[in-house]
């Protein structure tokens, strides 16, 4: 019996980055959510490879949605009012990856206000912010592959590390007598 395991991202904000973000995931297998309160933005145009989109506000949109701990929740809205209850909801929620942009300021002030909504110490430690693995990147696709890469690598147990930094590192591990 092969089981499928069914996994899901979920982008809050359909902004720029975003269109790029649901390319990536869906060529990689995963069901794909757009969630944006602004119907000029979240349109089938703008998204035409996602799953689903849906137009309402983050606390909203989870109630109508079954994610967990196979589920990565990517938070491009760069919106306070937006972000958070996103971070929130999929934290309690048990997703295995919860990223948000934002510089180091706006993850520092970010995080003072996800404690007074109630997150525990180890929950707000889970968040992922600033978003990515350091790629070097500039433009919104380019951003977008490193949140892909994090969340791959989130899923997978990946480091992040370069294979050969990695490779380079077990080969200089003593072995075992």
């Amino acid at each position: 019996v092969v089981v499928v395991e069914e996994v899901g991202v979920v982008v809050v904000g359909a902004v720029e980055v975003a269109r790029s973000l649901v390319r990536y995931a869906r060529a990689l297998g995963y069901e794909v959510v757009v969630v944006d309160g602004r119907a000029s933005f979240a349109t089938p145009e703008r998204f035409p490879d996602v799953d689903r989109i849906i137009v309402a506000w983050p606390d909203e949109a989870f109630e109508t949605l079954d994610v967990g701990l196979n589920d990565a929740v990517a938070i491009l809205s760069h919106d306070p009012k937006f972000d958070e209850p996103a971070i929130v909801e999929a934290t309690r929620r048990g997703c295995r990856y919860v990223g948000a942009v934002g510089s180091r300021k706006t993850q520092s002030d970010r995080r003072e206000r996800l404690a007074d909504a109630g997150l525990t110490a180890d929950e707000i430690g889970r968040l992922r912010g600033p978003i990515g693995l350091d790629l070097g990147g500039r433009d919104p696709a380019e951003t977008a592959l490193a949140v892909m890469a994090e969340i791959v690598a989130a899923r997978r147990g990946g480091s992040g590390v370069p294979m050969r930094e990695r490779l380079a590192a077990e080969t200089a591990r003593p072995r075992a007598a």
